[in-house]
């Protein structure tokens, strides 16, 4: 089942995404569960959230997944939504 990861960054928390990406990343590259990934931007094309499609086998593995996210153990989320998602396109 696909599951849409949508996050909003704590206001002022540009610093916190820069200097936890790394270890994102690596999480978004070695989990498996990852079909699409990337930031939000804002209309001067700063990153100010994420949208991850996970590829899981219920909305319990997206709620595992999203629990271990570095971004989350960092505090740099103000708001997680995990939403069922159907490709279309």
């Amino acid at each position: 089942m696909l599951i849409a990861l949508i996050a909003r960054d704590k206001p002022g928390a540009l610093q916190i995404r820069i200097d936890t990406r790394d270890a994102h990343v690596a999480y978004l590259k070695s989990s498996g569960a990852v079909s699409q990934a990337g930031p939000l931007l804002d209309a001067q094309g700063q990153m100010f959230g994420s949208l991850v499609i996970l590829e899981v086998e219920d909305m319990e593995a997206a709620e595992a997944w999203a629990a271990n996210d570095p971004y989350l153990h960092a505090g740099l989320f103000e708001h997680v939504e995990l939403v069922p998602w159907k490709k279309v396109i």
